[in-house]
């Protein structure tokens, strides 16, 4: 009877093991049946994958924005770093120079023996002779007292300036760290839309670039008709920085997106405000969170040509009013520099700056 247990026992845990290897087989069948990622992931319409894009983008707006401040404010720290190694440069120069005087002077007392003034005036040939070269002397040492009171302040105005460039140091190195940050999280939210937008066929790639900016390019060209490109729009500006501002904006259309861009060949969305004005004249900050507040703020029923125009609630995007509700701006990386309705995103606010 044993003996027929055993088997038993042995067929009992085969069947067991089967099993849990069939089950372990069908679970890794599920999980890496589509991509062999390792984890089962539906799949999206090309209507969620535009959706997911666009947030995408969106949210690497938010991040480029905050790159370019930290790239302004890096850029001043190192403008002030040289301007303090500058000054402290000439200031060593200075003292350099008074130091050698100073030397001189020592060379000149320790020849001269440090006899004392009563006996080098008895033994002088020609006392009258003497005793103006003793005053002479006097002045000597106060100029030198003085000389030496002006080197111990210049070594510390130097050390000053560069416990100054010190600190300036700490805030470039705070910047820069910063910067590389915002530059990770912006190219893999780029990474990220890339990817999605590879899952998805060449026809239905094609259909949503069309969805997405045929609008935009039939306003674009019906704009350009419409408002003489751009006679209409810089004929209804406030003033001729307004005007030219426009003529800028509209010059630069088909120009390339790229996050961080100023011009004059590619453009991020204040990279090309900033850009624009700057061509009139008129010098703006960097960015969309600081270009809302230069100016006037001005309701969206008040615009005028060459208004600022901002969008979502983190002001993560700016583009250039045109009149007649459009605008020229630098979408994202999927689209260039183009004329746009503003119902194309969530308007946030104006500024009127020129």
């Amino acid at each position: 009877m044993a003996a027929h247990r055993k088997p038993r026992q042995r067929s009992a845990g085969g069947n067991t093991a089967r099993t849990a290897w069939t089950i372990a087989l069908a679970g890794a069948a599920t999980a890496t049946g589509f991509d062999g990622t390792g984890h089962a992931e539906p799949q999206l319409t090309p209507a969620q994958v535009k959706a997911k894009v666009d947030k995408l983008y969106q949210e690497a707006e938010v991040a480029t924005e905050k790159y370019n401040g930290a790239k302004e404010q890096a850029d001043e720290a190192e403008q002030r770093i040289r301007r303090l190694q500058d000054e402290a440069a000439r200031r060593t120069e200075k003292l350099n120079s008074e130091r050698e005087e100073l030397g001189s002077m020592a060379a000149a007392q320790y020849r001269d023996g440090g006899l004392d003034p009563a006996l080098r005036l008895a033994l002088s040939a020609d006392p009258d002779r003497y005793l103006d070269g003793a005053e002479f002397a006097e002045r000597t040492g106060n100029r030198q007292a003085a000389s030496v009171a002006s080197v111990r302040g210049q070594l510390r105005e130097i050390e000053q300036l560069r416990g100054a460039a010190h600190i300036e140091l700490t805030s470039l190195k705070s910047r820069q760290s910063e910067l590389r940050r915002h530059s990770r999280t912006i190219t893999g939210k780029l990474d990220t839309a890339r990817d999605l937008l590879a899952r998805l066929t060449a026809e239905e790639r094609a259909r949503l670039q069309t969805n997405g900016t045929d609008r935009a390019a039939r306003s674009s060209t019906g704009t350009r008709d419409a408002l003489g490109a751009p006679g209409s729009a810089t004929a209804q500006a406030p003033n001729a920085r307004a005007a030219a501002a426009i003529s800028y904006a509209y010059s630069k259309l088909g120009s390339p997106y790229v996050w961080g861009a100023t011009g004059p060949d590619a453009f991020d969305c204040s990279g090309l405000t900033q850009a624009a004005y700057r061509s009139a004249g008129l010098s703006l900050p960097r960015t969309t969170y600081a270009q809302i507040d230069t100016g006037r703020r001005v309701a969206r029923s008040e615009l005028l040509p060459g208004d600022l125009v901002f969008f979502y609630s983190s002001i993560s995007h700016v583009g250039l009013y045109i009149g007649n509700g459009q605008m020229i701006h630098a979408p994202n990386p999927s689209a260039p520099v183009r004329v746009a309705p503003l119902d194309e995103m969530p308007f946030a606010g104006a500024t009127r700056v020129a």
